[in-house]
């Protein structure tokens, strides 16, 4: 058996909720519950109550935490022992990283010419070795693979494993927990591991809840994946939303059918909504978030949604993000709402 398809969990089944409930159990020792908190000022905006998600607020700055660590701690003694490898646009590969330095055990971050500086600098902080290849997150990827092959490292996969899908359903529960009747939730989508996992938890106790996958303009694989009925391939392009880019996998074999299965409608979002986005939640929250966690808040100021509901909540992903990008993608901003 390759370690592609090793690793992939092949023989796995579809993951649900009982995974999930696993999940939630198997991270305690290294991730805790993030904050819902009221966003009375969207709130007041859009006439239906508006709760933000602050996965921002985990020690890596993203929730790509919950799913690394998931996966990393279901590996054997052997396995965590020959170490560790991943490609990411950033911060999948700040939360592998993150894991294995907390396990002490060797990991490998595979990334490519996209990733902004800021996440870079996290990565080797974090004590991994970094390799930069190509333009895109696929390619990484084949340079991940080949290296797994050759120095026996087990590939933690970005969004497409039963454990990283389980690992960000966790946050499914948490929603429920704080707002048991939530009518809608808004997920960044991109490879489609968290919108799978959450989706799958939420629907799972409510099948009514209204589930809306939020992605940019430019790149956006899994919308145009799910419009073809196939996976497809797309060049990446720039946008403020760099951690929503990267494909889906050909052979993909659990975001797009969970996908398809669990999300309600798809939204594009432009990229002036997101840097307007980025700005309002630094304005009225005070805190600095990357393009990819402001989009559902971008969604909801542009009125991309219609009908939301009484509750909404809207997943706020992660800060790893430039200062000097972000001031210059929301100078214009200020003071404006």
């Amino acid at each position: 058996m390759s370690n592609k398809v090793e690793n992939n969990e092949k023989n796995a089944g579809i993951p649900n909720i009982i995974d999930v409930w696993s999940a939630r159990k198997r991270n305690s020792q290294i991730v805790r519950k993030t904050p819902l908190i009221h966003s009375f000022k969207v709130s007041e905006q859009i006439g239906s109550n508006v709760f933000l998600k602050m996965e921002n607020l985990h020690e890596i700055g993203a929730f790509k935490i919950r799913g690394a660590a998931n996966k990393i701690l279901s590996l054997t003694v052997e396995q965590q022992k020959r170490g560790v490898a991943t490609y990411s646009t950033g911060n999948h590969g700040i939360a592998v990283s993150y894991v294995a330095r907390q396990l002490n055990i060797p990991a490998c971050v595979f990334i490519s010419e996209r990733v902004p500086e800021a996440k870079v600098n996290v990565l080797r902080r974090l004590g991994a070795v970094v390799e930069i290849n190509g333009s895109s997150q696929d390619e990484a990827g084949k340079h991940c693979y080949k290296a797994a092959e050759e120095k026996g490292y087990t590939v933690v996969e970005p969004f497409d494993d039963p454990h990283v899908i389980a690992g960000q359903g966790t946050i499914g529960l948490e929603i429920l927990e704080d707002v048991s009747d939530i009518d809608t939730v808004i997920i960044p989508l991109s490879g489609g591991g968290l919108l799978s996992g959450i989706a799958m938890a939420l629907k799972s106790k409510n099948p009514s809840i209204r589930v809306v996958g939020v992605s940019m303009e430019k790149g956006a694989v899994m919308y145009h994946s799910l419009k073809a009925g196939k996976p497809v391939v797309m060049e990446e392009g720039d946008t403020l939303a760099d951690s929503l880019l990267g494909g889906i996998g050909v052979n993909n074999q659990y975001t797009f059918s969970m996908v398809q299965k669990y999300m309600d409608e798809v939204i594009l979002i432009p990229e002036e909504n997101i840097a307007r986005a980025m700005a309002y939640i630094l304005e009225n929250h005070r805190m600095i978030v990357e393009g990819a966690a402001a989009i559902g808040v971008g969604a909801l100021l542009g009125e991309k949604i219609k009908n939301p509901g009484k509750k909404v909540a809207a997943v706020v992903t992660g800060n790893n993000v430039n200062l000097s990008s972000f001031m210059e993608a929301t100078k214009k901003y200020w003071c404006k709402e």
